[in-house]
């Protein structure tokens, strides 16, 4: 069974297995930043706070991203989808945090949310078929490859540090404040 808090989010398994316990903690972490997101108009979304230029809608897009990257084109070995494709990376390396500014809250949220029910799409395949140490089809570097358990740690990683950010972003934005 589980277990939804107060902001809608899905508690990880208390005593589960590996695969679930990795998988729980990622959706609740992905559940955090569609809180701290939510609601926000496109100037919400786009204010920064302090000497950064961090935004929410930045964070929602750079996360597409990262899903993207992680799920499709580094444990599937697929093509770069767009909008990633076309980016210009080699003028701005920060690409999807700088371009979010441009986007309408709208298409910031379908962009990171089609990128999660790929990534989730991918997931379950992966654990139907196997397990945890299902390597990647492509490698990001001469460091080798990594495996599915490595890339939800990373993701689990990835989402927890935003999560900081989306916190100090949106208490910025309209006070809104919780864990």
């Amino acid at each position: 069974m589980t277990i939804i808090d107060a902001q809608g989010r899905p508690e990880p398994p208390l005593c589960a297995g590996e695969a679930d316990t990795l998988v729980g903690f990622l959706e609740f972490h992905r559940a955090t930043l569609e809180w701290k997101t939510s609601g926000l108009d496109a100037a919400g979304l786009a204010a920064t706070t302090a000497a950064s230029a961090l935004t929410l809608g930045g964070l929602l897009k750079h996360l597409a991203y990262v899903e993207d990257v992680w799920f499709s084109y580094r444990f599937l070995g697929e093509p770069p989808s767009e909008p990633w494709a076309s980016a210009d990376w080699e003028s701005d390396p920060d690409w999807e945090l700088t371009s979010a500014a441009a986007d309408s809250p709208e298409a910031l949220r379908t962009l990171w949310q089609e990128a999660v029910g790929r990534s989730r799409a991918i997931t379950a395949a992966a654990l139907a078929e196997g397990d945890l140490d299902a390597v990647e089809k492509r490698s990001g570097g001469e460091d080798g490859r990594v495996n599915l358990r490595w890339i939800l740690i990373h993701m689990v990683e990835e989402y927890c540090r935003h999560n900081g950010h989306a916190d100090l972003l949106r208490e910025a934005v309209d006070g809104l404040r919780g864990e």
